[in-house]
């Protein structure tokens, strides 16, 4: 099989990078929508991704990569890649979520369920390429799956469920639609991104990628270095970020950004206390700190804002330092 471009290899686009990083360390920020351009690397980042994570132990023949149990035979127990799990742009809900396996029926009368996309996504990155043209439901089906972690199917007399764990990823160009704000605030981050504007960044990515299409194995050689170094960083980072805690003063910072951005609920809290704690594990921290908050912050409240806190005149940087300042005083 040919190779994956190199996530190491991937020129700027730094928030996107690390919207991913940090869902893969902590999947309960929700995925990432990364909105964009045609051509600005979305695709191959995601797919890069799962070269970063370790192989997953299963039990041999299981539709949804389930974990081994202590009742499993260790003679059934293998060892699998992580892998990029893509959703067909026209897919239905039977295919989503499973439906009855109507083969099956006919040739032996007996109900069985055969599995869909939700099952073989768990435990994998999930993608769905231009999920500004899925079916609302649809997009409904996949969000309401990656909050609970497990998928529920009941319909034609049969009733059942499986674990549904996975890193959920979404990518759309803006300019082919928009996704509705009440599915838009179901995503944990989003982030912007668009085409380099230095040429000599502009240079770099058109001397990498020709670089690989003339010899993918040599090019993924070249960059085996940092990937390690990559991969180590990230599994160092998982594991650390159960140890993770924020304190009181980073707690009500959070409270106070959300207040400020003017969002409904309490998920961007959420949200944001989880990113944060990520990005302190990913910084090999026990606690989230300020500057944590901050960077963060933008990738989760810039698509739930009802009104843009960067009006009137006023940069980003300056909604952040006022939030952050009452914070500390509320602290």
């Amino acid at each position: 099989m040919r190779p994956e471009y190199p996530f190491s290899a991937i020129v700027g686009q730094e928030e996107m990078k690390l919207s991913l990083l940090l869902n893969v360390i902590e999947p309960r920020i929700g995925g990432v929508l990364i909105r964009g351009e045609k051509g600005t690397a979305k695709s191959t980042a995601v797919r890069a991704l799962a070269g970063l994570l370790p192989p997953l132990t299963v039990v041999r023949g299981d539709p949804c990569q389930r974990e081994p149990g202590p009742t499993d035979d260790p003679a059934a127990v293998t060892s699998v890649p992580m892998r990029v799990v893509t959703l067909p742009l026209g897919a239905t809900e039977d295919r989503v979520v499973g439906t009855l396996d109507i083969e099956a029926a006919i040739r032996t009368g007996e109900r069985r369920f055969e599995p869909g996309v939700l099952a073989a996504a768990n435990r994998n990155i999930l993608y769905v390429d231009e999920v500004n043209l899925l079916e609302d439901h649809i997009v409904d089906l996949l969000l309401d799956a990656a909050a609970a972690g497990v998928n529920r199917v009941e319909r034609e007399g049969i009733s059942w469920e499986h674990p549904s764990r996975f890193v959920l990823v979404g990518t759309m160009n803006p300019e082919e639609g928009e996704i509705r704000p009440q599915l838009l605030d179901r995503f944990g981050l989003a982030v912007e991104i668009s085409a380099m504007t230095d040429p000599a960044a502009r240079v770099e990515v058109v001397e990498r990628r020709l670089a690989f299409d003339a010899d993918p194995e040599a090019f993924v050689a070249e960059w085996a270095t940092g990937t390690a170094a990559l991969r180590d960083r990230l599994e160092r980072a998982r594991q650390l970020l159960p140890e993770v805690r924020a304190g009181r003063g980073v707690k009500l910072m959070i409270a106070s950004l959300a207040i400020g951005a003017g969002v409904d609920g309490h998920r961007a809290d959420l949200t944001l206390h989880r990113a944060a704690c990520a990005l302190a594990a990913w910084n090999g921290r026990g606690a989230p700190s300020e500057e944590d908050v901050l960077t963060v912050a933008p990738l989760v409240f810039a698509h739930r804002l009802r009104r843009q806190p960067f009006d009137e005149g006023r940069r980003p940087d300056d909604w952040l330092a006022k939030a952050a300042a009452a914070a500390r005083q509320l602290a």
